[in-house]
């Protein structure tokens, strides 16, 4: 593989829409069984609050060297604040909207021994207000970035993600979507698309064999107008298609310890590679070296240049 283009990256500035949540850690050690139920008694020693979902991938922007400014809707709240402050601390830019009504979203992960026993989600829907002024501050710094990013969670951020797309269009902007769910007409007109194996299996039924995922490939392809499609497909590695046919890679990681993020470590790699001036093959070559790197940390974690160097 060709060095880490560190000059170029350095360059690079990406404008990341989506779904921000709080992931919070309590970490502890399990000696006993709990009198009242037949449940483990964490003794927590160690609380770790992390970015996730956009704000994830605008941290592994920033992680590799890039620069990233981050749209989203969070709640007035304790989570809301922590988000903020954990975003200036990675030196992110930040354009967050405060939607009074809403609680931010948060991931709290109990973990014993190094393994997670329970996760507990508190999510809610932003509200239209919030929703036009993503799209108004979208619009508004479209022209200083050579990048866009819509990562979408389906918490409701990216609810009129095709105003979104619409708008990077017009402006000449090569859009990056994490896709969710199966309704992918919503993502028409992106640049690049990137569902992971079972997110691409929702949108265009099971494949017997691999001539079988390419021609549906290509057909969701050129029927969404999209310049290529990415499929992540964990120990199978990730397969792009484009113009220029199939291009796969096997996985690189050496152990799979946490998949959380792994996602968003992928797209921002992505993101900033092509940004960079890379041509699609060899940015996913530096994605699919990313990510087999991030599985083999604990919880939402980042990829650093010095790593991929």
């Amino acid at each position: 593989m060709k060095p880490f283009p560190a000059d170029a990256v350095n360059q690079v500035n990406v404008l990341v829409v989506g779904d921000i949540m709080l992931d919070r850690y309590w970490f502890g050690e399990v000696d006993r069984i709990s009198p009242e139920a037949p449940v483990p008694v964490v003794r927590v020693a160690h609380r770790e609050d992390r970015l996730g979902g956009a704000a994830n991938v605008a941290r592994n922007i920033v992680a590799l060297g890039a620069r990233a400014t981050l749209i989203g809707v969070v709640g007035d709240d304790e989570a809301g604040r922590q988000v903020r402050s954990l975003l200036a601390d990675e030196g992110i830019e930040q354009s967050l909207i405060d939607d009074p009504a809403l609680h931010t979203t948060l991931k709290m992960r109990v973990l014993g021994r190094q393994q997670q026993l329970l996760r507990i989600d508190f999510e809610e829907t932003p509200g239209p207000a919030s929703l036009v002024r993503v799209q108004a501050d979208m619009q508004e710094l479209l022209s200083t970035h050579s990048m866009v990013v819509l990562s979408d969670y389906a918490k409701g951020t990216l609810a009129q993600v095709e105003t979104l797309i619409k708008a990077a269009r017009a402006q000449g902007v090569p859009i990056l979507v994490d896709p969710k769910g199966h309704l992918y007409k919503r993502y028409a007109g992106a640049t690049i698309i990137t569902p992971n194996r079972a997110e691409m299996q929702e949108a265009v039924g099971r494949w017997q064999n691999e001539d079988e995922l390419a021609e549906r490939a290509q057909q969701l392809r050129i029927e969404l107008g999209l310049e290529a499609l990415l499929v992540t497909r964990s120990e199978q590695g990730m397969t792009l298609f484009s113009e220029q046919g199939r291009h796969h890679i096997d996985a690189q990681a050496q152990e799979v310890f946490d998949v959380s993020g792994a996602g968003d470590t992928v797209l921002a790699t992505l993101a900033v590679m092509r940004a960079a001036g890379l041509p699609w093959f060899e940015a996913v070559d530096w994605a699919n070296r990313a990510g087999g790197i991030v599985v083999g940390k604990l919880g939402t974690s980042v990829v650093s240049a010095g790593e991929l160097a």
